[in-house]
């Protein structure tokens, strides 16, 4: 049985779909590494909603994906951008989104950690509202039981004036957190409105204002995570951390690296592409916690090339082949985002996106995974 897939210049080529999966195993939790998978919201596709729309989310879905994260060893962050946050889910889904989220991982003994921000906000703000802002974010998830990560603000971005604006409302925010906090370093291929964030477009000093933050405040960061797409900045960062802070790469191009390390260091990792490749991604750890690094890059370096077609530019619509490529495996019975943000991304991507993927072997039904596949391509026009 083959497939025909459409590539960019308008031509089809022929893809011969694997028949089995990948074999994986569970097991022990993770000795080496602490490993966060940024999960995916699964819609509710009978929901009458515009793209404007608040939020209509298909919980049981979503709660479903988060244990199948869960059974793999796998912590869960919560509430981040891959959950689209600020891209089609607002605060009120969001907070509904974490509590439910928290409560799940209580009763199944799974690592959550959620997103704080500010996006309650929806026009310019203050300082002091920015502070406000977060702070109700910061008690929302402090009350849950899950652990905050205090995530990059777009209406801090815009109402600073400089570092010392962002050393001000984060060092407030430390002082008052009860447990120590992840800081979230967001770049603007994610987001453009985080250009200039820490108070500087010049990445330099930007990581200088955002060292200082951490250094004024060690006992109330537990770890930084970096999403810049610059593995050589990523590891000065790690280099330069107070002892005791873990880094957690968010690297999404450069991650199997970055994880395994070097003689001075390595990071953890709190990831958007370990959505769809949570059960290989926890195989390749558990390698890892044995000591073996070659085998830990033999299973996750083949992952390299799929990140970074679902994360190529426009990088902050990734979501849209995370959400594809859980349809495709089963994990959600339709291809619809909130937000209506499966339009975000064309045939030819999602095209290469499922042959990427069912050569690595995620699809835990590859016959499943080929029928929606022609499902989706005769929709466009495409006949087999």
């Amino acid at each position: 049985m083959t497939i025909q897939l459409p590539g960019a210049d308008g031509t089809l080529r022929t893809h011969e779909p694997r028949t089995e999966p990948l074999a994986l195993t569970t097991g022990a939790p993770f000795t080496s590494r602490t490993v966060f998978s940024a999960a995916h919201v699964v819609a509710d596709p009978f929901a009458d909603t515009s793209p404007d729309s608040p939020a209509a989310i298909d919980w049981d879905a979503t709660l479903a994906f988060r244990r199948h994260l869960w059974s793999h060893g796998l912590g869960v962050a919560e509430a981040m951008d891959t959950a689209q946050r600020g891209m089609g889910l607002d605060w009120a889904g969001a907070a509904e989104l974490i509590r439910r989220s928290a409560a799940e991982a209580k009763s199944v003994g799974g690592l959550v950690a959620c997103g704080v921000g500010t996006d309650q906000l929806t026009g310019p703000a203050t300082l002091a509202e920015v502070r406000a802002a977060y702070e109700e974010q910061l008690a929302l998830v402090e009350a849950s039981g899950a652990r905050a990560i205090l995530m990059a603000s777009r209406a801090l971005a815009a109402a600073a004036s400089g570092p010392e604006d962002y050393l001000d409302v984060y060092g407030h925010l430390l002082r008052q957190a009860s447990e120590p906090v992840v800081l979230h370093w967001l770049g603007p291929m994610f987001d453009p409105a985080l250009e200039g964030y820490w108070g500087s477009s010049d990445l330099d000093t930007a990581t200088a204002g955002f060292l200082e933050v951490v250094a004024a405040h060690p006992d109330k960061v537990e770890g930084i995570k970096v999403s810049l797409l610059d593995a050589g900045r990523e590891i000065d960062i790690r280099r330069r951390l107070p002892q005791g802070v873990r880094c957690y790469t968010g690297d999404d191009f450069n991650y199997p690296e970055l994880i395994a390390g070097d003689e001075k260091g390595f990071s953890h990792a709190l990831l958007g592409i370990f959505d769809p490749l949570g059960p290989l991604a926890a195989e390749a750890v558990r390698v890892l916690d044995t000591g073996n690094t070659a085998g830990f890059r033999e299973l996750l370096d083949p992952t390299v090339e799929l990140s970074r077609h679902l994360f190529q530019t426009p990088t902050r619509f990734y979501k849209t082949g995370v959400v594809f490529l859980a349809w495709l495996a089963g994990h959600q019975s339709h291809f619809t985002m909130v937000g209506g943000l499966q339009s975000a991304r064309s045939l030819p991507h999602f095209a290469r996106a499922y042959e990427l993927a069912d050569g690595l072997g995620l699809f835990p039904d590859p016959k499943l995974a080929e029928e929606r596949m022609k499902n989706l391509l005769a929709l466009y026009g495409v006949a087999q």
